[in-house]
């Protein structure tokens, strides 16, 4: 058998994996997006309609400031980011959402939620546990929120 003939073998098998775990970490996304949204009034997918990949959301939660809202998830187990992956860490707010037409404040309200090959449907449970209650906490917390 010529060489190169084996080589094509682990590049299909890595492209199958690859579409399937795409479709698994596009399941848990879509979950999670659809039941937060069901839960939380005000609470807005960043980029929905569009492509994105499959393994990331951004949602915006109105009157809550994003930073408040990642340290409240981490005290109760769940990493989140503010901001789009590429300004993660940025004081200001993501170049990426204003692009998209988010003012200021919805930038700095929204959250990026990442799933990877390790995440579970445990996991997502865990986060839609969380985040509803944290979001009515910050909110009752906020001067600008009038629910």
């Amino acid at each position: 058998m010529p060489v190169s003939a084996g080589r094509g073998h682990p590049a299909a098998l890595a492209h199958r994996d690859l579409d399937s775990e795409g479709r698994r970490l596009s399941a848990m996304r879509d979950r999670l997006q659809e039941s937060v949204l069901a839960r939380i009034e005000s609470a807005v997918v960043n980029g929905d309609g569009v492509e994105r990949t499959p393994n990331t959301t951004n949602i915006r939660f109105d009157h809550i400031e994003g930073e408040a809202m990642v340290i409240a998830l981490d005290l109760k187990g769940v990493a989140v980011s503010s901001g789009a992956a590429c300004s993660s860490g940025a004081v200001k707010p993501s170049h990426v959402l204003t692009a998209i037409g988010l003012s200021t404040q919805q930038a700095k309200s929204s959250i990026r939620f990442s799933l990877g090959k390790k995440t579970t449907d445990e996991d997502v449970d865990a986060m839609l546990e969380a985040v509803p209650s944290v979001v009515a906490h910050l909110r009752k917390l906020s001067p600008a929120y009038a629910g």
